[in-house]
């Protein structure tokens, strides 16, 4: 129930759940000393009330330090209004009871368990308790009526209503709390890309400059720097590859694998899987470049498209190689190879899955995984 500051979103709901039972409270006592007289038992009307300001005094401290397993408390404070309705038994008379205008020991001052209830542990809760107090009010009176009908309906609606009101206030404030976390992490994260490009992006484009222009060895490493810094760069400019709600971008996580031989497209917006499914596939991807960077040729590129399907996310890798000769993949099985059957086909089918390859030679490779959302 607590935030990450430990400050309770809905502590100014339980603070008018307090202030509703204090005035309710002077209500009460207004109404028991008005007809005192009139009670068959005064001295038990001046003991209920006595009960109304201790209990109202207990539940001010409890409500005002909201914390976890309070739903309980509340339980117990409803307990106690109805206890408090039934001794309306005693103290009214019989004629009193049955229709005269005369109210009932608590009157309004029970209203206020609901509005507890109901912040406590939302809206069905605070229907619910509605639904309690009127059966007490129904129970004590001994009858039916239009007015007790009423009374049904405004507690029930009243209690749905607050509770409502107060799990959106623990959703918005959980949202809330994480696009501050992000916002932070992202400020982070633009901080460190600038003291990035200010050093190792600079040094890594002049190791390829230079390596070009001595040519020979330095060109082999010209060309590594280049990729590293193609990937260094995707690294920074991407947005995070996790939420704290536990999902991942998987978008954001297959642009890392962009270097300058592989051009990774995906959709602008976020596309959020589980952690673990949005690892799988990158991994799977990674091993399918990694088979492109062996086989495809010394000149090929590669491209990965990333689609999402709504019911499913669709990755695609192609590349312009030299393609698979028809029973090679069968070839390489037999003879205990097995890394394309394990990473790509294995992964994917512990998702629930399926992969779909199409080549030919000369013409390339495309793989095709399949993944339901």
């Amino acid at each position: 129930m607590n935030t990450e500051q430990g400050r309770d979103p809905t502590l100014p709901l339980w603070r008018a759940a307090v202030l509703l039972r204090v005035l309710t409270l002077l209500f009460a006592l207004g109404v028991i000393a008005y007809h005192l007289e009139e009670y068959r038992l005064p001295w038990l009307a001046l003991v209920m009330g006595g009960v109304m300001i201790v209990w109202t005094a207990v539940i001010a401290v409890r409500y005002l330090r909201p914390a976890e397993r309070l739903l309980a408390f509340t339980v117990v404070d409803l307990v106690v209004c109805c206890a408090v309705m039934t001794s309306s038994l005693l103290v009214l008379t019989p004629q009193q009871l049955a229709g005269e205008p005369v109210p009932l020991v608590p009157t309004v001052w029970v209203t206020g368990v609901v509005a507890a209830g109901a912040v406590a542990a939302g809206p069905v809760a605070g229907g619910v308790f509605g639904a309690a107090v009127a059966a007490c009010n129904f129970g004590v009176r001994g009858y039916v009526d239009t007015d007790l009908t009423r009374d049904l309906m405004l507690l029930v609606g009243v209690g749905f209503v607050l509770g409502l009101a107060a799990s959106t206030s623990r959703r918005s404030a959980a949202r809330l709390a994480i696009a501050l976390r992000t916002e932070a992490a992202t400020a982070e994260r633009e901080r460190l890309a600038r003291s990035i490009h200010d050093s190792v992006l600079q040094v890594l484009a002049h190791v390829r400059r230079r390596g070009t222009e001595l040519g020979g060895d330095a060109a082999e490493l010209a060309k590594l720097a280049g990729e590293q810094e193609i990937a260094l760069r995707a690294l920074v400019s991407s947005a995070p590859a996790s939420t704290e709600s536990g999902a991942a971008d998987l978008g954001a996580r297959l642009k890392f694998l962009e270097t300058e031989r592989v051009s990774v497209s995906v959709p602008a917006t976020p596309v959020p899987l589980p952690a673990t499914t949005a690892n799988e596939l990158t991994s799977a991807v990674r091993e399918a470049l990694v088979n492109v960077g062996k086989h495809a040729g010394a000149t090929a590129r590669a491209w990965v498209l990333l689609e999402d399907l709504g019911s499913d996310i669709v990755v695609s890798v192609r590349d312009d190689g030299v393609g698979i000769p028809p029973g090679r993949m069968a070839e390489a099985e037999q003879e205990g190879r097995m890394g394309i059957a394990r990473s790509l086909r294995g992964r994917i089918a512990e998702l629930g899955g399926s992969v779909t390859l199409e080549t030919a030679p000369g013409e390339g490779v495309e793989w095709e995984l399949r993944v339901p959302r």
